[in-house]
């Protein structure tokens, strides 16, 4: 893949903000306010994609990134970019609109299950009083019969 191609994919994104390229599995990751929504591989470009868009997508003949991993094909949300769209920063624009639009939802997404998977941690290691156990509100946790871990304390100084 050469530096070339890439450059002038900055200059295709040109209008819609500054973007940075960063190198990553032999391609490059294309980023917008810390968000990756699209992929340079190979003298290609790949914009994100999510239930939302890939209607738009399929309809502009575009082909899903894919790969070979462990012998076996596997795809990313990532579409080819309409040949039509290479040609001008105008034409771009939209199709970077809507693939920044799905990396934004991803995002959401992925906050949302870290947040839930934060409260079902927290949940878990919050012990109930023991006037809430004895009111049967909430059950009562298992005791368990392994002994606690040691602390590692520093070097003593003499």
């Amino acid at each position: 893949m050469s530096d070339e191609f890439v450059e002038y994919v900055m200059e295709l994104f040109g209008p819609f903000g500054t973007v940075a390229a960063r190198r990553m599995f032999g391609g490059y990751g294309v980023y917008l306010d810390g968000l990756m929504f699209a992929i340079v591989a190979g003298e290609m470009l790949y914009l994100k994609a999510d239930e939302m868009n890939r209607i738009e997508f399929e309809q502009a003949g575009c082909e899903m990134f894919g790969y070979v991993r462990k012998g076996k094909r596997a795809a990313l949300n990532f579409f080819r970019a309409p040949a039509d769209a290479m040609e001008s920063p105008e034409q771009m624009l939209p199709w970077a609109r809507t693939a920044y639009a799905a990396a934004l939802r991803a995002n959401a997404k992925k906050q949302v299950a870290g947040q839930a998977q934060a409260a079902r941690k927290l949940a878990r290691t919050t012990k109930p009083t023991p006037a809430a156990e004895r009111s049967g509100r909430t059950p009562a946790r298992k005791k368990t019969t392994r002994p606690a871990k040691p602390v590692k304390r520093g070097k003593r100084t003499e």
